[in-house]
């Protein structure tokens, strides 16, 4: 089920909220059920999947703090024994399910081409929805069990809840037990923040259905003419118009996730704080998917020994981080290449003119917003003979006839002008600024209302509607 549907609107999501407040003891056994009948709908055996790895988990977490009755010597040294297997178990059970679902196929397909015969099989699994989001989010709170950032260890509701309430469940944001512990074992839900999470919810349903889904049908239209038959500006426009479908299909989405969350009586994590006006690729991953940029941050860099230990390992740590973000967004080349981009542009940002160009406020920008597209076509084009065509027709490069020239560009244009500039207004911070100042008023509201129900008529009428972080 997606958050952009009929059935979620007006059947799923009514229906839960009367349960959810007419019930208040019961609040995380329904807001469970519901997440779980949530996933079910779309997912109906990989709920057996998620349940089984919350247990794994649970028990795992529990082992960790386990005292024997009978006295025992070195109690201290058996104690951490036991903390490092717990983290070591649910380090290889975790990845491990998430590597024969996600990237077995890709493994073994590399593998077979470089061997030359068929030494191991594919398994050709559907991926799991959300897979990689709870599969970190579980992996966040046993690490932060082992360090003690944990101090109350959660019992086995409130931990199946904290993992699989729906807001977050399928696409992030990726949210740390101490964000939302209090919460979990006690919290209100007021007329004011059905009333916010609302407004927030619907918020963010614009972005995706009127201007995600939109934008989204010009990168079709680019596309299907063949990724290196397109003029230079037209392969320009149809990155561009990938690079704001990908950001309000994700920003909507984490928009809504907040919304619910705030109905709920939770204040989940922002996950974009303005990305595109950013000044460097450094500072656009400081404001883009914030808490998966949190976690390889504070989880993978921070213990390798981040910036601490000299040139060559800050370096190294840099890969190593990039090679995981690009694999945790897809087992296939591109991504991997998209990693690597990443990581020299960044590892330059960090040792030569990083710091000149986010003080510099017009080159920083035409420079970001410049590289950005480029980076999301190596994102979004997964075959590595069309990549190569669509960014040589970004250069000027052409191996056929163009087919989609001058003409179709001005076309384009002129069909998607006032959709194009809104899509550039949203990505500054007056809308958002706009919306928390003005957000009580009658006009906010009416504007809202007219969101909604325009979204509602666009998806009954059946447009266009992806959500593209949903393979994670």
């Amino acid at each position: 089920m997606v958050f952009s549907s009929i059935g979620f609107l007006f059947r799923f999501l009514p229906i839960f909220i009367i349960l959810y407040v007419a019930l208040p003891k019961y609040r995380n056994i329904i807001l469970l059920l519901g997440s779980l009948i949530f996933y079910g709908v779309g997912e109906p055996y990989f709920v057996l999947l998620l349940l089984l790895s919350v247990l794994v988990n649970f028990a795992l977490s529990r082992y960790m703090f386990w005292e024997p009755r009978s006295p025992q010597t070195n109690r201290k040294k058996k104690a951490a024994r036991r903390k490092k297997i717990a983290l070591a178990s649910a380090v290889v059970f975790d990845l491990g399910i998430l590597f024969v679902f996600k990237y077995w196929d890709f493994a073994a397909e590399n593998i077979n081409a470089l061997a030359g015969k068929g030494l191991l099989p594919l398994l050709s699994l559907t991926l799991p929805l959300g897979i990689s989001f709870y599969t970190f989010q579980m992996l966040s709170y046993l690490i932060d069990c082992y360090y003690g950032t944990v101090e109350n260890q959660a019992d086995l509701l409130t931990f199946a809840t904290y993992v699989c309430m729906f807001p977050q469940l399928i696409a992030g944001p990726i949210v740390r037990y101490g964000e939302v512990e209090q919460r979990l074992k006690n919290r209100r839900v007021r007329i004011r923040d059905l009333e916010n999470g609302l407004k927030l919810f619907t918020l963010g349903l614009g972005l995706k259905v009127l201007l995600a889904n939109q934008i989204g049908t010009l990168w079709n239209l680019i596309m299907t003419a063949g990724a290196g038959r397109l003029h230079v500006l037209v392969a320009w426009l149809g990155a561009f118009a990938y690079s704001f479908q990908i950001y309000f299909d994700f920003w909507g989405y984490s928009v809504m996730a907040m919304g619910l969350g705030r109905m709920l009586g939770f204040a989940l994590p922002r996950n974009f704080n303005d990305p595109y006006v950013s000044r460097s690729l450094s500072e656009f991953w400081r404001r883009w998917h914030m808490t998966l940029g949190r976690w390889f941050r504070e989880y993978v860099y921070f213990p390798l020994g981040g910036s601490r230990k000299g040139r060559a390992r800050t370096v190294l740590n840099l890969f190593v981080v990039w090679m995981l973000t690009g694999l945790w967004h897809g087992a296939d080349w591109n991504f991997i290449l998209w990693g690597t981009v990443f990581f020299l542009f960044l590892s330059l940002e960090k040792r030569t003119y990083g710091k000149w160009m986010e003080r510099s406020r017009i080159l920083g920008h035409i420079y970001t917003l410049l590289l950005i597209p480029v980076t999301w076509v190596i994102f979004g084009i997964t075959d590595m003979g069309q990549l190569a065509g669509y960014l040589g027709n970004m250069i000027g490069l052409h191996s056929e006839a163009i087919l989609v020239g001058e003409t179709q560009l001005v076309r384009y244009l002129k069909e998607y002008a006032l959709l194009l500039i809104t899509c550039v207004i949203f990505i500054t911070p007056l809308p958002g600024k706009f919306y928390w100042k003005w957000k009580d008023r009658w006009f906010t509201v009416l504007i809202l209302l007219v969101v909604f129900w325009w979204s509602v008529y666009e998806i009954i009428s059946g447009s266009n509607n992806p959500f593209l972080y949903f393979r994670f």
